[in-house]
């Protein structure tokens, strides 16, 4: 498989990695130190995530309908700002963000089938997730709307060098990885 492919690459193979919408699910840790095996000399990690605006009517009519049936709905580390983490690696340099809200006109039913895949909502629901995707689906104008969204990004460059940072002793590791 392409993945598997790229953990048999020599170290510093690439210009920059990126993790979109996914840094949260994975072992940071261990992903960093992936990442820094495999970036060349000044390369680049980027991680983003697309918000929905929780201050839009429907977004908030969505939250609603969530936290009726959840009521401790957590986003989880989706939500948070990465820079403690990346920082903690000593790995990588100064860490800078960006963000840009925009809108994305959507279907109904893409809407729907988007809340369908929803992973952290369905880890959350115990048994009550097809009730709040019918909920939900309740609640939508027919036909095309827009939904307002905000990107994240949070991006930085390798260290090369050892600096001041004190290297993590307890980092995990994977066997064949430096």
């Amino acid at each position: 498989s392409a993945a598997s492919d790229v953990y048999k690459r020599q170290p510093t193979f690439f210009q920059s990695v990126f993790f979109g919408s996914s840094f949260n699910v994975v072992n940071q840790k261990l992903a960093l130190k992936e990442v820094k095996r495999l970036l060349l000399p000044h390369g680049w990690f980027a991680c983003m995530w697309n918000y929905r605006d929780l201050n839009d009517p429907l977004q908030k009519e969505i939250e609603s309908i969530i936290r009726i049936s959840i009521p401790n709905y957590d986003y989880g580390t989706r939500r948070q700002c990465p820079s403690d983490i990346i920082n903690a690696s000593c790995l990588f340099g100064e860490i800078h963000s960006i963000e840009k809200s925009f809108s994305v006109e959507t279907k109904t039913q893409d809407f729907v089938d988007a809340w369908k895949s929803h992973e952290t909502l369905s880890r959350q629901s115990a048994g009550k997730f097809e009730k709040i995707i019918f909920e939900i689906s309740k609640i939508l104008p027919s036909g095309n709307f827009s939904v307002p969204y905000t990107t994240k990004i949070w991006y930085s460059s390798v260290i090369n060098k050892k600096g001041d940072c004190r290297e993590h002793e307890t980092w995990p590791t994977i066997q064949g990885f430096r």
